[in-house]
Parts: structure tokens; sequence; C-alpha cells
């Protein structure tokens, strides 16, 4: 799959297999300024969160298997998404080895292309800052339902990739505690862009 230009110092290259297959601490802050890309929408990915499977209580992968997270103990570089607060879509990278369980949600994009099919999606959001600035929002403007729940991410099978455009992640990167837990919620394993807009917070 071709990947859809986006701004950088080069040509976007989709990211491969083995950029996943590591720490979800590791692969968080370096997915900061990569780019989501679904046919003519486009992202720059600008918050993160890890979650570390079986030693970390904020995850779904905490206390191991289910029908419902089996995706994240599948193989790495594919997309897990799932559905919260009985309204919003979720997505998430699925990282390390196959079996661990870990992954990082994609938190807020700052938006590249395909602005208005992100509006016609997102007809709430009142400015573009709005239209992904959190992972209900991102996955809404990007139409990522159950059905990309698995999707491979290195191959494009749904139309969906990460790619590096060329710009490097932030040095530092803002980091905070995570958004919305009550277990594990004291482990800062929040990355965003500092100085960003699109951020759902700060």
């Amino acid at each position: 799959m071709q990947a859809s230009p986006a701004p950088g110092s080069g040509p976007a290259t989709v990211l491969p297999r083995r950029f996943y297959r590591r720490d979800p601490r590791d692969v968080a802050p370096e997915l900061l300024n990569k780019v989501l890309v679904r046919g003519p929408l486009s992202g720059r990915i600008v918050e993160v969160e890890a979650y570390a499977g079986a030693e970390d209580p904020g995850s779904h992968a905490y206390r191991g298997i289910t029908r419902r997270n089996a995706t994240m103990f599948g193989p790495p570089g594919h997309l897990y998404v799932y559905f919260t607060y009985g309204m919003h879509w979720c997505a998430n990278a699925v990282c390390g080895e196959e079996g661990q369980g870990v992954a990082v949600l994609l938190r807020a994009l700052a938006p590249l292309s395909g602005f208005g099919q992100m509006r016609a999606a997102r007809q709430k959001a009142r400015r573009d800052r709005d239209l992904c600035s959190g992972p209900g929002k991102l996955c809404q403007a990007f139409a990522v339902t159950k059905e990309d729940d698995g999707a491979d991410l290195v191959a494009g099978d749904r139309d969906l990739v990460i790619t590096d455009a060329g710009l490097a992640p932030p040095v530092p990167a803002s980091v905070t505690t995570r958004v919305g837990l009550s277990a594990g919620a004291d482990l800062p394993w929040r990355w965003y862009v500092p100085d960003e807009p699109n951020v759902s917070r700060r």
C-alpha cells in the first residue's frame, strides 16, 4: 500500500513490524509526529498512552486474554479497537511480542488532509483542532470501528497505516499520567507534543 504524502523532510514510509515489536513505553513517545493514514485522510500523532499488559492495572490485558482484548495478545503492528463509555471507539497499536498484551493508545491527531470528510463525520466539531483531539474523536473522524479491530498497520489490509514522514518526535516530549483511569492512574505513561493545540488536554 502506498502511503499518502504528509509534511516532513522526505517521502512517507510505512512503519515496519519491528518498530512495534518493543516495549510500549519505548514505542509510545516515538509514535509522536508519525502520521496515521486512511485513504485521503491523514493526521499527525500528537498524543499517546502506553499500556503494559500484566504489570499494568490500567490495561485491558491486566487480567489476561478475553474475547474483547484478544487482538492485544496478537502480533505487533495490528490495531486493537475497543468500545468505551457506551459511545466511543478507541484505537491502539499493538506492541511487544505476541502473547504479551501490550499496546499504545492513539489519543489525539493534528489533521493533515481529508478535512472535508473529517468535518462530515465530526459535525459537532466547531474548529479543525477539535476534529481529532481525543481517542474517540479521532476514531470517528477516521471511521474506525470494531470492524477495524485486528487491522494490520504494516500491510494496510484495511487501508490503515502509520507512516514516518520525516518529522522526528519532540525532544523532550511532555510526559504526564494517563487520562481517565482509576487503577494505574499514577503511572507517567502519557506523552504529547509540547504546545500542540490538538491534544485532548494539557
